[in-house]
């Protein structure tokens, strides 16, 4: 089934008129991950396939920079370690991958972040509910439909799509939006 570029656009454009209805859950997002930094938490991130590009990306706005030049923040992405994935994936399984990362690295007062598109990735969830188990705040970025890992998380980003490609596209839109908001604070507080 062939999709004109155009349907692509307007699919996008009547999505992201969406996103008002959800920026509370944004915010609350932000002002999360901002209180947890200020106590010293870290943020780390997660997902499969595209939505791992997505947790990468995430991380790569705090640790890196997105708009102002401003000390790194500590976050990291659970899906660049290609030994610590595979090891777990065969000696234990693939749906333990990030919960066995969570469990051995995070604590209480951190954000641990899923990104599934359907909500439902096994490992997303045994991800979130890990770090739910040690005292971290998580957040879900889903779809529309919010799956399971939604029904998990203390913060769910509910992408006001159903298909994969705009899903993401809102989701990399969410990040921006909540790293805007992450680096005003960042700022803030290095200036005084």
């Amino acid at each position: 089934m062939a999709v004109s570029m155009h349907d692509c656009l307007a699919e996008h454009i009547a999505a992201a008129q969406q996103m008002s209805k959800i920026l509370p859950a944004v915010e609350k997002a932000s002002s999360a991950i901002c209180t947890a930094l200020a106590a010293g938490g870290r943020v780390f991130t997660f997902g499969n396939g595209g939505s791992a590009a997505d947790a990468q990306h995430f991380a790569a706005e705090m640790i890196g920079h997105y708009r102002a030049d401003r000390q790194p923040l500590p976050a990291i992405a659970l899906t660049t370690n290609s030994s610590v994935l595979t090891c777990i994936g065969n000696d234990y399984d693939f749906t333990e991958i990030f919960a066995r990362q969570v469990q051995g690295l995070a604590r209480a007062g951190d954000i641990v972040v899923g990104f599934s598109t359907s909500g439902n990735s096994l490992n997303v969830c045994k991800g979130l509910l890990a770090a739910q188990a040690l005292g971290a705040c998580t957040i879900a970025f889903t779809g529309i439909s919010g799956g399971r890992a939604a029904e998990i998380a203390d913060i769910a980003l509910l992408a006001p799509a159903a298909g994969t490609a705009r899903i993401q596209e809102l989701h990399v839109l969410m990040i921006h939006m909540i790293c805007d908001q992450i680096e005003a604070w960042a700022v803030r507080t290095a200036t005084g």
